[in-house]
């Protein structure tokens, strides 16, 4: 009987239905990614974010390491024994294209900061008796969203934001894998400058890579437009963390809608995100990467892995083999 194992918090959120999809019999092993080593040498399938020496010291006879997510930032490749087969999964670029939009929205007119003062009595609008109406919102219509990282969340986030008549600028890595019908622009990695000048709103969708990392800094960031917004549904290390503090903090641009993090937990209870204190200010954003964390992502995730689990007992490659 096929042994597989779900390494760490995340991949556990996926046991039950990956169990509930899966059409033969196995044996499951829950454990965090530290833990499930001492495990290993029996596990066909180990699904996990992460995956180490250690990990691949121990492992005997495994077949498939399959990450429940796209991103393979913490897959030592190295690691990997000789014949064990690498895949990820997707599902969650409609979930993220959404929050992307809605998180657009709620800055650009200020729904936290009106829901709170509404609840005092205080009306901040033209609708408030003795003082100054406030500043008309601006509308999305018209505006540049500039994309860094055109792939799946990025071509999702463009379709959305063409109903609202915004003009869509990206970058990717290889261009000729994308159609640029319907973009004002789509350029290469060379051209990040360009979209950073000209976008209202700028959206982080690229993988970490060493690349990528801290793509973003003062520099880049001093580009942008002071009325512009900033969006990172990615992998926060893609935006240096001080810089990008100092630049919300002194204004020099609008605002920041942050989903991923420099800190993330490892123990229970409170755990600020960051060791530069965006808690602070109020003109960002914060949620604690729930962009992706839909119904459809959860379906379309556990689908796949239960797919993946069952091609490795059939001895069939698995869908989204990396190379």
């Amino acid at each position: 009987m096929l042994q597989v194992a779900f390494a760490g918090t995340f991949s556990a959120t996926l046991e039950r239905p990956v169990r509930t999809r899966l059409g033969i019999p196995c044996d499951i092993i829950l454990g965090d990614e530290a833990g499930v080593v001492a495990r290993l040498s029996d596990v066909d399938v180990l699904i996990t974010l992460a995956f180490t020496r250690e990990m691949g010291a121990a492992a005997k006879r495994l077949k498939l390491v399959q990450v429940p997510g796209a991103g393979l930032d913490r897959i030592d490749r190295a690691a990997l024994p000789a014949g064990v087969l690498l895949a990820n999964v997707y599902g969650h670029e409609i979930g993220i294209a959404e929050y992307v939009l809605g998180a657009m929205l709620a800055l650009t007119r200020g729904f936290a900061r009106l829901d709170a003062a509404l609840r005092r009595g205080a009306w901040e609008s033209q609708w408030a008796v003795g003082s100054s109406p406030p500043a008309p919102w601006p509308e999305l219509a018209g505006k540049t969203l500039g994309i860094l990282g055109y792939g799946r969340i990025g071509q999702a986030l463009a379709r959305r934001a063409r109903a609202f008549d915004m003009e869509i600028c990206a970058i990717r890595r290889d261009v000729t894998r994308s159609d640029a019908e319907g973009l004002a622009f789509l350029g290469g990695p060379e051209a990040l400058e360009e979209v950073v000048r000209r976008a209202d709103y700028l959206a982080v969708t690229l993988s970490l890579t060493e690349t990528t990392r801290g793509i973003l800094g003062k520099r880049e960031l001093r580009m942008m437009k002071p009325s512009a917004v900033l969006i990172n549904v990615a992998r926060a290390e893609i935006v240096d963390e001080e810089a990008l503090y100092r630049a919300l903090a002194a204004r020099r641009i609008a605002g920041a809608g942050l989903d991923v993090w420099y800190r993330y937990p490892r123990d229970a209870g409170a755990t600020l995100p960051a060791r530069q204190p965006f808690h602070e200010l109020p003109n960002v954003l914060m949620t604690p990467h729930v962009s992706g964390w839909t119904e459809g992502m959860l379906e379309a995730r556990a689908k796949l892995i239960a797919e993946n689990i069952e091609r490795t007992a059939r001895g069939e490659p698995p869908l989204n083999l990396i190379p």
